[in-house]
């Protein structure tokens, strides 16, 4: 059985993270060309797999077109 290390606000962050992409009709696969990662890397964030840094979330929220506070309030 594996411990949730995530806080209700993180995991709310990785909901709107999740829920920016969706919005900006892009995929994945789109996000991570954009960004120069591998697709695995945008899931892996999204699932929690892989924490997010602030920098990352300030790219995410250039290419999604959202103020970074979109995802920490």
């Amino acid at each position: 059985m594996s411990k949730n290390i995530y806080t209700k606000e993180y995991k709310r962050l990785l909901e709107k993270l999740k829920q920016a992409r969706k919005d900006s009709g892009l995929t994945q696969l789109e996000i991570s060309q954009k960004i120069d990662k591998p697709q695995s890397f945008i899931s892996k964030c999204e699932l929690g797999e892989r924490r997010i840094d602030p920098i990352e979330l300030s790219k995410f929220a250039k290419i999604y077109k959202k103020d970074i506070n979109f995802f920490i309030k």
